[in-house]
């Protein structure tokens, strides 16, 4: 039997009157190995081990068929404008003359205006790269999981030695005031081993201008460190809560926790713009170093060939992959919910959570996040706080 989205109806759907939304975000794979051996990778260490067969780089081919798609995806959809992400792997590895040819090329076909940022460990990151990306215009985002111990516990190299002395020195290069205006932020992924205020507080040292914590990857059928399926526990929001409190707590916000105001965002009437929490359609697609067109990277987390589509740049238009079941689950909003999702009080706000972690080996991915119970406790706790706010300055005005 087939696993949902496979068995969604996009006829029915489009019968209906749904329409897909375009894509504006492509993640291109520029190299698909790592210099790191991070203990939670979904890359490398969880259920898709697809990259051993895939090359090392991007081909020119691949990058000139990746820019014609993307340019006739612009053209089709009237975009304004397109979000291209370098990922890998590691990008940094691919070196900074192709990076330099695959923005150039990108820029000069692209009927839109292209804004590019990438992501990376920063172990590499040097004087050459940030003046690469100073004349180019990229954003860096960067990853670091706190002050020394608290990154180095999972942020290793694949014999064992930490990271961050590398990492904390590339984020001093890129803070300077010549590279600054790059920085786009850090991710940080939850580790309930790690202290929250310490390693939120060693994150705010390097000024960033934004924070994105990140739930480790895990599902039903493999669940997260610390996280029993279906237990009324809530160590992940516990965890959170700590530094939402630290955050909210401070008279000028001194950084943006992308998470916190999403959710707040969420409570107040807006809408997400981020796949990890709320019902905003998905809008982004990954382009492998071998020029398969895959759904989200994240779903490698869930089983061996989890964001396949079949489809490739060199022959499939990206409008085919608007078409596909599992496009179409990542686009529907309310009604890709489970049915506990869809009558939860903070239903709207979670979203049912990160798709990823809704998988569920034999009905795949109807169902709620693994962390339900963790973002049930966190979204109520953040509702808590603003209504607590709210009517503090309501009172006052009156």
């Amino acid at each position: 039997m087939s696993e949902w989205p496979a068995t969604l109806d996009v006829g029915a759907l489009l019968a209906g009157g749904w329409q897909p939304t375009p894509f504006n975000q492509f993640i291109l794979k520029l190299h698909s190995r790592c210099d790191l051996a991070c203990t939670y990778c979904y890359m490398y260490e969880m259920a898709d081990q697809t990259w051993r067969s895939r090359p090392k780089r991007m081909s020119r081919e691949t990058v000139e068929a990746t820019t014609k798609r993307i340019a006739e995806h612009a053209a089709a959809h009237d975009l304004d404008a397109v979000h291209v992400i370098l990922h890998g792997g590691e990008p940094l590895l691919a070196g900074p003359d192709e990076i330099h040819d695959v923005v150039t090329t990108l820029r000069a076909a692209v009927p839109a205006r292209v804004e590019v940022s990438l992501q990376t460990n920063a172990v590499l990151l040097d004087d050459r790269f940030l003046r690469l990306f100073d004349e180019l215009e990229i954003g860096v985002g960067a990853s670091l999981d706190g002050g020394p111990a608290e990154h180095d516990r999972s942020r290793r190299t694949a014999d064992g030695r930490g990271s961050y002395h590398k990492v904390a020195a590339a984020l001093g290069r890129l803070t300077a005031p010549r590279y600054r205006h790059l920085f786009r932020g850090l991710l940080c992924t939850v580790d309930l081993r790690n202290d929250p205020l310490a390693s939120y507080e060693a994150l705010l040292a390097f000024g960033p201008p934004a924070i994105d914590f990140l739930l480790p990857h895990g599902n039903w059928s493999e669940p997260p460190p610390g996280r029993t399926p279906g237990s009324p526990a809530t160590p992940y929001a516990d965890w959170l809560k700590g530094v939402f409190d630290q955050w909210y707590a401070t008279p000028s916000l001194p950084v943006r926790v992308r998470l916190f105001d999403e959710i707040i965002h969420l409570l107040l009437g807006g809408h997400s713009a981020s796949e990890q929490i709320g019902l905003s359609p998905a809008a982004m697609i990954v382009i492998e170093t071998d020029g398969e067109i895959e759904q989200s990277d994240l779903l490698k987390s869930a089983f061996e060939g989890a964001g396949r589509t079949g489809l490739h740049v060199i022959h499939d238009a990206f409008d085919d992959l608007l078409l596909l079941p599992g496009t179409a689950a990542r686009q529907i909003g309310r009604h890709a919910l489970a049915p506990k999702c869809a009558a939860c009080a903070v239903g709207r706000v979670c979203g049912g959570g990160l798709f990823a972690h809704r998988y569920e080996a034999g009905s795949g991915f109807r169902n709620p996040s693994v962390y339900c119970a963790d973002l049930f406790e966190l979204i109520q706790h953040i509702r808590r706080a603003v209504e607590a706010d709210v009517s503090a300055r309501t009172k006052e005005l009156r």
